[in-house]
């Protein structure tokens, strides 16, 4: 029961924060404290808000946005996974790869996508590309943390019963490194985002960044924090949605910490 209070609390503390923000947000134009003019109050931003989910267009910017976002992080998943695990197990391909990752790493996404743009054009590949290079690093590192954090009395362990190398992956390394794994794809998440954000301010006729920038440009106030609002739910839904993931997935740890 003391478990379902302290939840409670801290969810209502959640709540008050942000209440209180939006209050001070509202308050701070209506007072003339600061400029209607530079900082739209919330409750016009809403109001734009449901008018541009209403005419369509808020959806069209946010779905190219999404595209983009989900194409760059699946592909680096897709790679980054696999390759950690490699990384991570084999000592000796490891210390091969990881002078280079090292170097690599160390580069900017957004300083490199001049080079994507030269290399592929202004059109989706360049954006993707730029994605892909920012959302890859959280992932492969942390998976290759994951993978040598398994304890080595598992392996051991597994070893000693006969375990094949296959068995022995899908069995103790897998499932150890698991959530090492999903806080790199929270992090690559958010970073897909923040990366996809700047490349479409730099290099984009559509999607959310875009929008930012270009009403920005027009002087549409309350339409630009409309878009930023729209950003910070995506995060907020990506973030929690991993949460949920990592959750679920290990839940066996729980399950074995309570017998």
């Amino acid at each position: 029961m003391s478990g379902k209070k302290q939840n409670l609390q801290r969810t209502l503390r959640k709540v008050i924060a942000l209440l209180v923000f939006f209050i001070l947000w509202e308050l701070l134009p209506a007072s003339g404290i600061i400029s209607k003019v530079y900082f739209a109050p919330p409750s016009e931003v809403f109001v734009t808000l449901v008018r541009l989910m209403i005419s369509g267009e808020l959806w069209l910017h946010t779905s190219i946005s999404l595209q983009r976002a989900i194409t760059g992080f699946g592909l680096a998943a897709i790679i980054m996974i696999p390759l950690g695990f490699l990384m991570g197990w084999y000592k000796s391909f490891e210390e091969i790869a990881d002078g280079l990752v090292q170097t690599l790493r160390q580069t900017s996404s957004l300083s490199l996508f001049p080079v994507f743009i030269l290399f592929l054009g202004i059109g989706e590949v360049s954006k993707i590309a730029v994605i892909f290079w920012g959302a890859q690093w959280p992932i492969l590192l942390n998976t290759i943390s994951g993978v040598k954090s398994v304890d080595p009395l598992l392996i051991k362990s597994a070893r000693s019963m006969g375990s094949s190398a296959i068995s022995l992956f899908r069995k103790v390394v897998i499932p150890s490194s698991l959530p090492s794994i999903i806080t790199g794809l929270r992090l690559s998440a958010t970073h897909s985002i923040i990366v996809l954000v700047a490349a479409e301010m730099i290099g984009a006729k559509s999607g959310l960044g875009y929008s930012v920038i270009n009403w920005e440009y027009n002087f549409m106030i309350p339409e630009m924090y409309a878009a930023i609002v729209t950003l910070a739910v995506l995060g907020l839904i990506t973030n929690y949605s991993l949460v949920w993931l990592e959750k679920t997935t290990t839940k066996w740890k729980e399950e074995i910490n309570i017998t």
